[in-house]
């Protein structure tokens, strides 16, 4: 465990091109932004090396995905070791032939790989085909001790599930860090102020109600039809934000004291009054009469 409670947070906003390359070399250009601007803990969007393929269902979007270790990873861990950063990455993992994962991987400030999350929760939305392309994680929610404190690692559409952020929550995590790579489909733009205001309202109940930091880092730009509305931001364990980036490329830094963990908890002790004994229900799908 760090011995400092301050805890300094990046977060990379960006548009995604064509080219992996060009992605990858801005993506880092960016990571070492972060790491000048005092980051300890930088946090990618989801499936930065590429446009949001899961528009479409398209097999040769296949080509996009590499194993762990692979390409992105050895490019990423040096690169944390030399900056002396904590760093998440989401890629497109290809476990096995035919078997593919959306999964984020960590990297220590010493350049170790110290794992991986396989995102849980997978949409099927329109212009969201994420189920064509990923089968969903089997390695439950998790928490990773690193040199910047025990981190807990979702993933976009998870975000949107209170069970997914309790969970890591009570394994430990002093935040939340979500690749992300949400917005607003072109047939429905009136709705992006509502969607927005959603997806900004959920993640800091999630703050809240588990006592945490939170942290969302999301991408930009227009995509075939989706909009990408940016807007990463970090959140404190009381919801307050601690900052936030509009719609433009962006390195959003944050300081985090997690002393307010503490004060959280004790104002609002949700973990001490749960009723452990009476949730048995939640893993039934539906609760029919």
């Amino acid at each position: 465990m760090p011995e400092r409670e301050s805890l300094t947070v990046g977060l990379v906003q960006t548009h995604a091109s064509d080219d992996p390359q060009d992605n990858l070399d801005r993506t880092i250009a960016l990571i070492e932004q972060a790491a000048e601007q005092g980051a300890e803990l930088v946090l990618l969007q989801e499936l930065f090396r590429s446009p949001y393929f899961p528009q479409v269902e398209d097999d040769a979007h296949f080509k996009l995905a590499e194993p762990i270790p692979g390409p992105t990873t050895e490019a990423l861990a040096p690169l944390a070791k030399r900056l002396g950063v904590v760093l998440v990455a989401s890629l497109f993992e290809k476990r096995a032939r035919g078997l593919f994962h959306n999964t984020a991987v960590v990297f220590d400030a010493d350049g170790s790989n110290i794992g991986s999350y396989r995102k849980m929760h997978i949409p099927d939305d329109p212009r969201f085909y994420e189920k064509f392309y990923f089968t969903p994680g089997d390695l439950g929610f998790r928490t990773f001790d690193t040199q910047a404190g025990r981190i807990g690692v979702l993933v976009c559409w998870d975000q949107w599930y209170p069970e997914a952020a309790r969970l890591t929550a009570l394994a430990g995590a002093e935040i939340l860090l979500y690749p992300t790579a949400i917005g607003t489909w072109r047939g429905e733009m009136a709705l992006k102020a509502t969607q927005h205001d959603a997806w900004h309202t959920v993640q800091r109940g999630h703050a809240i109600a588990n006592g945490v930091f939170v942290a969302a880092a999301n991408r930009i730009g227009t995509e075939d039809e989706l909009n990408f509305w940016g807007h990463s931001f970090v959140a404190a364990p009381d919801g307050r934000v601690l900052a936030e980036a509009g719609e433009d490329e962006a390195v959003l830094i944050a300081e985090c004291d997690r002393s307010q963990i503490d004060t959280a908890r004790e104002g609002w002790p949700f973990l001490r009054d749960r009723r452990i004994d009476a949730y048995a229900d939640l893993t039934r799908r539906y609760l029919d009469d």
